[in-house]
């Protein structure tokens, strides 16, 4: 196990191996994402929560952080 790991990082393969598997897994949560909010029960659960009213409360801090940032 650890001399394939030596062999593939000695190639330079190893980066796109892990790239590859953190792109499908980010792939993977997204889709899984979307398949849950498209139900019907979820998108009412959704809204009596108010997403809308969570980033307008968000907002303010994520442009102060911005500016603070820049500085």
């Amino acid at each position: 196990m650890a001399t394939d790991l030596i062999e593939s990082t000695a190639n330079g393969t190893g980066n796109d191996k892990d790239t590859l598997y953190m792109l499908g897994g980010v792939a993977l949560m997204v889709f899984g994402a979307g398949l849950i909010l498209s139900n019907p029960t979820i998108r009412r659960y959704v809204s009596q929560f108010g997403v809308g009213n969570l980033a307008t409360t968000v907002l303010p801090d994520v442009e102060r952080y911005f500016k603070l940032r820049a500085m």
